[in-house]
């Protein structure tokens, strides 16, 4: 019979089993402890519950900001997988999702391609109208939308949206006008924050994370 105690070395200095069940009961319980979402989190989830289109700005927030070239004068943008990630399981628990940005890339038009984006307006600097023409083609109300930006452009749409979010690199003037600020930066998962805090509010964050957790 073994005389081995719980957290005491195993054979040859290995772990016992004992140990390692607990080791595993702790894992499990931590598993099922609810998420640590800050307050701000919290008081954002109430606009986020009506929320069934979700409008994002490209540079700043899709993106780090940062405009690169090439030596043939090509533009060059990166984009976070997160984001991706977090948009397309937005979209399957039917919210719709559209960029509306200032500039115009065949970047940006190649990746709204890939995630299948329903409203894609670039080269627009009045937002505010782009946006209007939005809620004339789908029949939404300002309630219903949502809108992450960082800059003064965006301030109007901002104004107008039901949920108005900002990455943390937002410019401040942004930052004191929003529901919600992310922890993240543009271009570092902001944007996947956003779209996992209207899961949650829809009550859909549960269901998407346990197709994955099995």
């Amino acid at each position: 019979m073994s005389t081995e105690h719980c957290g005491g070395p195993g054979l040859e200095g290995y772990p016992s089993d004992c140990s390692l069940t607990e080791a595993l009961r702790r894992r499990a319980q931590e598993r099922n402890k609810p998420l640590d979402r800050s307050p701000e989190w919290q008081q954002a989830l109430i606009p986020a519950r009506q929320v069934k289109l979700l409008l994002l700005d490209v540079d700043g927030v899709l993106t780090n900001g940062c405009l690169t070239y090439t030596s043939d004068g090509d533009e060059a943008k990166s984009f976070h997988t997160q984001d991706g990630l977090g948009i397309k399981l937005l979209q399957e628990s039917g919210v719709e999702v559209g960029i509306i940005t200032a500039r115009t890339s065949k970047v940006v038009a190649r990746r709204a391609e890939e995630l299948k984006l329903a409203h894609v307006v670039q080269g627009k600097f009045d937002k505010l109208s782009a946006y209007e023409e939005i809620l004339k083609t789908t029949g939404l109300r300002p309630l219903q939308t949502a809108y992450m930006g960082d800059d003064w452009v965006d301030l109007p749409l901002l104004n107008r949206v039901g949920l108005a979010a900002a990455p943390a690199n937002a410019r401040v003037e942004i930052i004191q006008r929003v529901h919600y600020i992310s922890q993240r930066e543009g271009g570092q998962g902001a944007v996947r924050e956003l779209c996992d805090l209207i899961l949650e509010a829809q009550g859909n964050y549960g269901q998407m994370f346990g197709r994955f957790d099995r």
